[in-house]
């Protein structure tokens, strides 16, 4: 019984948060957004909305490939710690013990301060024109000379992030392994954590599987530019280069979790990949770095995963210990709202199991209205119905308004801020077919949206002509 609970909330969490999103890609005028969402082990969710291809109109689908970027990173720690566990090198082994030709001073660097970022490598080089399109990215014997030049800063100093350090760890994987990064990987971390949608490189990914395309922003090009997304990243794929869907992803973070029962590691090395190693100084929001997982501070709402970019994509996953959710949010636009998008939601998650699944009557109030100043979505859970603005990036927070409902068409507002309307009352009017045609909130009238747009349209085309302007 209480199973099927659980499974009533989630449910109803599941089926709002599409809308929610659909309204967030419209109202922000983004490209497309692949979606997954795992609760514990399991995938709970996968969807996409939007274009693949702004050139062919093409919808995007879940089977559309994504550049994950800096996720690749993540997959290339666990490969490191996997090659520890099978004792062929120590987190504190100097790095100049696996692979040759480093400069004297890099060569004395950790393994475990390269996963953490904290060996003072240079980020792209001199020339980080492969990440604009202007130059391929670097060959092995490339990023080799580089490797033996002087850093930037000497080891164990400060968090410096570097994609040039998670190439010289694909470097270490194949000295140690005898085999291509890209061969190794794909066998004993991917295809081992049953991944069938990712591949670490460009050229892996077979003509037949969709891949969407990255876009640019809108302005100032006065509309966004197609940006193909097929670059190979040859020695910076262990860094960036990986190709996957967000079914794909979620999963394997999820795997990560040092409670799962499924994962290629111990959970000794999970526990491991998620200790906070550097903290960002200069973060806005408190910031950490572990082996392969960016994190935020602890708490309630703490989260591990990575985050991703890369030329026309930018993508989020995260992982939430208290909740269990992992969330990932793969944008084909390099202004896409991946970031935020995870955050909204495990918002809306969290707030149906908190409130639990709609009673019928609460249910029946659920839907969209509209007036000038924007939308309000009414949305049941548990024994209360909420009014949230889908416009906003986290709809469920501590100032969400809460209404009671007394009869089939009315009620009161319960809970909202002292500034809005707290006690009076709601009500829904019908038409004269028994549709819902109107929605009062205290002295406030929400319409359906056509309604509303040809409300205010004939209203302020009468004020122009009232002043003697053209309408």
């Amino acid at each position: 019984m209480k199973k099927n609970a659980k499974s009533a909330w989630l449910q109803a969490a599941l089926d709002y948060i599409p809308g929610w999103l659909g309204f967030q890609l419209e109202r922000h005028q983004q490209v497309g957004c692949s979606v997954a969402i795992a609760q514990g082990q399991e995938l709970v969710a996968e969807f996409a909305l939007g274009s693949a291809d702004l050139g062919t109109g093409k919808a995007l689908t879940p089977r559309h490939r994504f550049r994950i970027a800096s996720h690749s990173k993540t997959f290339t720690a666990s490969g490191v710690m996997l090659l520890r566990e099978q004792g062929k090198l120590g987190l504190d082994d100097p790095i100049g013990r696996h692979v040759s030709g480093l400069h004297k001073e890099l060569a004395k660097a950790r393994v475990g301060e390269l996963l953490s970022h904290g060996a003072g490598v240079v980020r792209d080089g001199a020339d980080s024109g492969q990440f604009l399109d202007r130059r391929p990215f670097l060959s092995r014997a490339e990023l080799r000379a580089e490797l033996a030049k002087k850093q930037p800063l000497a080891p164990g100093l400060q968090l410096k992030y570097s994609n040039h350090g998670y190439g010289l760890l694909g470097l270490m994987i194949e000295e140690i392994s005898g085999t291509e990064y890209p061969a190794w990987v794909a066998r004993h971390v991917i295809e081992a954590a049953g991944l069938r949608e990712t591949v670490p490189d460009m050229p892996l990914l077979p003509r037949s599987v969709p891949l969407a395309k990255g876009h640019s922003t809108e302005f100032p090009f006065g509309q966004r530019l197609i940006v193909p997304g097929d670059n190979v990243c040859h020695a910076i794929a262990p860094a960036g280069g990986f190709v996957s869907t967000a079914a794909d992803v979620v999963r394997f973070f999820a795997q990560l979790a040092p409670e799962s029962r499924k994962s290629i590691l111990s959970a000794a090395s999970r526990r491991e990949m998620m200790h906070r190693r550097w903290r960002d100084p200069c973060s806005a929001q408190e910031s950490h770095y572990g082996y392969g997982t960016m994190m935020s501070a602890p708490g309630s709402k703490e989260w591990y995963g990575h985050t991703g970019g890369l030329q026309g994509f930018v993508s989020r996953t995260a992982r939430f210990p208290e909740s269990g959710f992992t969330v990932t949010v793969l944008c084909n636009a390099l202004d896409g709202w991946s970031y935020a998008w995870v955050d909204g939601i495990h918002g809306i998650l969290s707030a149906f199991k908190r409130h639990g699944a709609p009673g019928r009557k609460e249910a029946a109030w659920n839907g969209r209205w509209w007036s000038m100043w924007g939308a309000s979505d009414l949305v049941a859970m548990g024994k209360v119905v909420c009014q949230v603005a889908p416009a906003m990036s986290v709809p469920f927070d501590s100032a969400t308004t809460e209404f009671e409902i007394s009869g089939k068409d009315s009620g009161v507002i319960a809970r909202t801020s002292g500034y809005n309307s707290p006690g009076q009352a709601v009500r829904l009017v019908r038409d004269r077919k028994g549709h819902p045609a109107e929605l009062w909130v205290g002295g406030t009238q929400l319409l359906p949206k056509e309604a509303m747009l040809a409300e205010a349209r004939q209203r302020y085309r009468r004020a122009k002509a009232s002043a003697g302007l053209p309408a």
